[in-house]
């Protein structure tokens, strides 16, 4: 399987697979102070720093973090396992309390987090999984945060009990954010869309399965199909021409289906309220009226 491929759990499994190591580690696996130097040589170890050698396939970002001290965490793990985040520009990395010696990483804006929710340490690379999605709340806008933790649930990372329990150690002020959380949402755009609709005040359903469509993102007022595009799950014309054969047989059930970019869902959230407004104002009448007049045919 291409890394491409991999599933977000799978990416888990292989950015928490142990590739750093202590020295003690390498001589208990049988390694000796020379075959160590050897490896250094040949580039198939990094020393990174005093007592930690990496594997030299090893994610850059993680080599930084290990370098800086502690260990990567926040939106920099999180988007090496594909999780949604906003933006990340700066590398986050998780320093226990107390530690010393920090370096600095030549070139690279890095963001120090101190707040250790959990005691686990059983990687000496990658934050526990729950501090890091606790970190990403604290480090995002509340809009933003809620998309990282739908993502982290849809894709079985956490569940909703964890989650619960994290925000029981964070600040009061962020648990409003819990009872958004919806773990049907497949992206931070339709995360993003839902909330929008959520502020129009509109009716709508999440993921709605539809014969001869299949599963659609929004269905609003029961006749306006609304699909979040991006380029990671939309590129490519076999993918464009899926895309059409299920618009027209949205059509042939009665459904107008749009589909705003997530470029501009992501940002340009005006424009796209504001389209989406005199879509429903121009075609409700007649597309809604229409939908429940068979919906009432169907029932009779």
């Amino acid at each position: 399987m291409r890394k491409n491929d991999e599933t977000v759990a799978q990416r888990a499994d292989d950015i928490y697979s142990r590739t750093v190591f202590t020295r003690s580690d390498l001589v208990r696996s049988g390694m000796t102070g020379r075959l160590i130097a050897e490896s250094v040589g040949r580039g198939e170890l990094v020393h990174v720093r005093r007592d930690r050698y990496a594997v030299s396939s090893t994610h850059q970002d993680i080599v930084d973090a290990v370098r800086i001290g502690g260990r990567v965490s926040c939106l920099s793990l999180l988007a090496l396992l594909g999780v949604f985040v906003f933006r990340c520009r700066e590398l986050h990395v998780l320093v226990t309390p107390g530690s010393s010696r920090l370096r600095a990483v030549k070139g690279r804006k890095t963001v120090l987090h101190w707040k250790v929710l959990t005691d686990v340490r059983d990687a000496l690379h990658a934050a526990p999984l729950i501090d890091a999605v606790a970190h990403s709340v604290l480090c995002q806008a509340p809009r933003e945060a809620l998309a990282t933790l739908d993502c982290v649930v849809h894709h079985g990372l956490l569940t909703l009990d964890e989650l619960a329990a994290m925000f029981a150690a964070l600040p009061i002020r962020f648990r409003p954010l819990l009872a958004l959380v919806d773990p049907s949402a497949e992206s931070g755009p339709e995360t993003f869309m839902r909330l929008l609709l959520r502020a129009m005040g509109v009716a709508y359903e999440t993921q709605v399965y539809l014969e001869g469509v299949g599963y659609v993102d929004f269905v609003v007022d029961g006749w306006l199909i609304i699909e979040c595009d991006s380029k990671e799950f939309h590129e490519g014309w076999e993918k464009q021409v899926q895309d059409r054969e299920r618009d027209i047989a949205a059509a042939r059930l009665g459904y107008v289906t749009v589909r705003p970019l997530a470029k501009d869902i992501l940002g340009d959230q005006a424009y796209v309220r504001q389209a989406l407004e005199q879509i429903i104002a121009v075609l409700g009448p007649r597309f809604g009226d229409a939908r429940r007049s068979r919906l009432s045919i169907r029932r009779s």
